[in-house]
């Protein structure tokens, strides 16, 4: 049994599937914060499919982009329960997980996350095979998303409602707005993406590993003593 983590923003999902067919999954919006909230959710994911964290033969985790200090809770948890059961993991990105289903249409899609200070996160996706066309994100103003973006197009994600209303006015005609409210993501699509990695043998190594953040942490200079 599997089980895929999803921390990268306030909005958290996790599923459990067996090679990749998804058993149990849960999304939320997270009120408090998911160092409070994640644990107690997988326990409690586990114990409706009558199973304990023992019977887990894979993790599958999304790496990012994502908000930093979301995201490592996840990082945190995913990795510690695979070093802990000495079972594979695999880091899926986070931008994808949001355009993946969507790649079936035959059109570019573009997947973006609100990056916060009036910039948007965003990556251009091409095929059915669910592979990044740029391994690196961007993070720019959206005007330079739209100028990429010309027709035909998708543009989706959990940033999508976020700016919804100017993407509506100033997309170019031919490009297409998924304007699903979130959660976007599934933890279901990251079980299906991990457990294909780890029936080829793609997991990664837990020392490299590490989370893609947005940007870095916000840490003020501290206060001169008066």
């Amino acid at each position: 049994m599997e089980l895929a983590i999803d921390t990268s923003t306030r909005y958290a999902s996790i599923a459990l599937a067996r090679q990749g067919q998804v058993v149990w999954e849960e999304s939320w919006r997270s009120e408090q914060n998911h160092t409070v909230e994640l644990m107690p959710a997988v326990e409690g994911l586990l114990k409706k499919a009558h199973a304990s964290v023992k019977d887990l033969t894979g993790i599958a985790v999304a790496q990012g982009p994502g908000q930093f200090s979301a995201l490592r809770v996840g990082l945190s948890l995913a990795k510690g329960l695979a070093a802990g059961l000495g079972v594979p993991i695999v880091g899926v990105n986070t931008l994808l997980l949001e355009a993946f289903p969507y790649l079936s249409l035959g059109m570019p899609v573009y997947a973006l996350l609100d990056a916060g200070r009036g910039d948007v996160a965003w990556a251009p996706f091409v095929d059915g095979q669910g592979t990044l066309q740029d391994p690196s994100f961007r993070v720019t103003d959206l005007e330079a998303l739209l100028q990429q973006a010309t027709p035909p197009a998708l543009l989706c994600g959990e940033g999508v409602s976020q700016w919804l209303e100017k993407l509506m006015e100033h997309r170019q005609t031919g490009v297409l707005v998924a304007k699903a409210t979130p959660p976007t993501r599934r933890a279901g699509v990251l079980a299906s993406l991990g457990s294909r990695r780890l029936l080829q043998g793609q997991a990664d190594d837990l020392a490299t590993l590490q989370p893609i953040y947005l940007r870095g942490p916000s840490i003020s200079a501290p206060k001169a003593a008066s």
